[in-house]
């Protein structure tokens, strides 16, 4: 594990709202808002994180060239240093969600980043869903996880409402305690046509306690994490000692027979 050992880190997770989602649609105007890498966006955040002294993870709609782009995120460290960044690997298509139709999936693996306040990892929306891309971020050295995401419901539908917000939260929770590390899952606020975003961005410890929330409008929690907290975990809970790496040839098929 790549973190600091005695002092403990504060982290500041913000549910922010958005007025122009390019994804609800398939237009190709939108296109247009992507920016390359580096680019005018990136550049001012870096001045900024260096002015606070404080890491950043920058989501970004990213133009490679003409006709490839991605939904990425860039980590930038506490001096204004561009660290690399993540490509958005698992990509969705939903009504309301056309991500299809503008990102490609990402290419480079599941990263992890060495910051100021030690290794993290950065995964995107509809990643959270994947449970061995939390792995591999653990295995990596991550103590810290963060999603930036893009979730809500559709208020036609109320009944579904708790469910898939309880789900939600269940599954990040679930992605802290199964690789013993801290996760901090990012949501935006408001309506956009037919869908709401319920906010609710909280931070978990390796346990899978909700240490910090945020309510459903926008807001910056700032939460205290100990990187100790994660040596306790996985030393009382070894998963990642136990796991039967030569039994798991089947996650690599997409479907097994047996």
């Amino acid at each position: 594990m790549n973190a600091p050992k005695r002092v403990p880190s504060s982290f500041a997770c913000k549910s922010y709202s958005r007025r122009n989602s390019f994804c609800r649609e398939q237009n190709e105007r939108h296109f247009n808002l992507a920016e390359p890498i580096p680019g005018p966006t990136l550049e001012r955040f870096q001045t900024l994180a260096k002015e606070l002294g404080v890491v950043l993870v920058l989501p970004y709609f990213e133009r490679r060239q003409a006709g490839v782009y991605h939904n990425s995120a860039v980590v930038v460290d506490a001096d204004g240093r561009d660290l690399g960044l993540y490509r958005k690997m698992h990509i969705p298509q939903d009504p309301g969600f056309e991500e299809k139709f503008y990102f490609t999936p990402g290419d480079l693996g599941f990263k992890t980043f060495d910051t100021a306040i030690g290794r993290i990892g950065v995964l995107i929306c509809w990643d959270q869903w994947f449970p061995e891309a939390a792995r591999l971020a653990a295995l990596s050295g991550a103590w810290i996880l963060f999603y930036p995401t893009a979730i809500g419901w559709k208020p036609a539908e109320p009944d579904s409402y708790a469910a898939y917000r309880d789900a939600w939260q269940t599954g990040m929770r679930g992605n802290a305690i199964h690789n013993g590390m801290y996760v901090a899952a990012v949501n935006r606020v408001g309506v956009e046509h037919e869908i709401e975003f319920w906010g609710a961005s909280f931070v978990s410890d390796p346990m899978g306690r909700m240490i910090a929330a945020a309510g459903d409008g926008e807001e910056t929690i700032v939460v205290e994490c100990d990187p100790l907290k994660v040596e306790a975990a996985r030393r009382g809970w070894p998963f990642l000692r136990d796991r039967r790496i030569d039994a798991y040839g089947g996650l690599l098929s997409r479907m097994t027979d047996d």
